[in-house]
């Protein structure tokens, strides 16, 4: 796929129907919706990346949040990784606000992109091989126009591991597993791969990612920023 620009490529993202399974699934959340949710509008599409085109920094996820980004039409937003994610931004300088809940709720985000993986919600958060391969391209387009990228925070393994497959290819160099905190640079594109847990409610609420771990990452980002 070629695009000429970021809006058209969030056109064309928006109307895709590639993966079946995920068309129908998506769609279906959003007609039968959480109760809690029942007088909202579903988004029911496939989500689009948003931020500052003139970012320095990438935030890779996993796919749209059932209730959350399915919802609203907005990575991260409505849910309980969204809760997360925002402070965290806010506090590291990347956000203007510590909260993004709708898509007009005035957040802004400062020298960073935030995008995913999958652009459409999985049934269990799980996609299969074919539908991650759909999306490469859209993940591809994204990097292509983000002409300022030093750093790309994957959040969580499968994140990481698509990128390690774009950006590992440094001949003598070792590969890291992914881990809180494992960092990988590509010389052939001057870009950090940076790893962290993913801010999803089970790791939160379990304490296998706390508001200082997730912290300590963003303080990375900045760090490689001005080194």
């Amino acid at each position: 796929m070629k695009f000429t620009d970021l809006d058209q490529l969030e056109k064309e993202l928006i109307s895709c129907r590639n993966c079946p399974r995920l068309v129908a699934w998506r769609e279906e959340v959003g007609t039968v919706k959480r109760k809690a949710y029942r007088d909202h509008d579903y988004w029911a599409k496939p989500v689009p990346g948003f931020g500052d085109a003139d970012a320095r920094v990438l935030v890779v996820g996993l796919a749209p949040g059932a209730h959350g980004s399915n919802r609203t039409g907005r990575m991260f937003t409505g849910d309980d990784s969204g809760k997360f994610l925002y402070p965290a931004l806010y506090r590291a300088g990347f956000a203007n606000q510590p909260d993004g809940m709708n898509v007009g709720d005035g957040l802004a985000l400062k020298d960073l992109w935030i995008t995913a993986v999958c652009r459409c919600v999985p049934p269990d958060n799980k996609p299969v091989k074919e539908e991650i391969l759909n999306c490469q391209p859209w993940l591809d387009g994204e990097i292509g126009f983000l002409h300022n990228l030093k750093v790309i925070v994957a959040l969580g393994k499968l994140a990481w591991d698509q990128l390690i497959v774009k950006y590992g290819v440094s001949q003598g160099k070792t590969i890291p597993a992914f881990s809180h905190g494992s960092m990988y640079f590509s010389d052939q594109t001057g870009v950090w791969v940076v790893a962290s847990y993913h801010p999803s409610r089970q790791n939160t609420q379990t304490g296998r990612l706390t508001a200082a771990m997730f912290d300590d990452i963003w303080n990375q980002v900045n760090q490689l920023l001005v080194g």
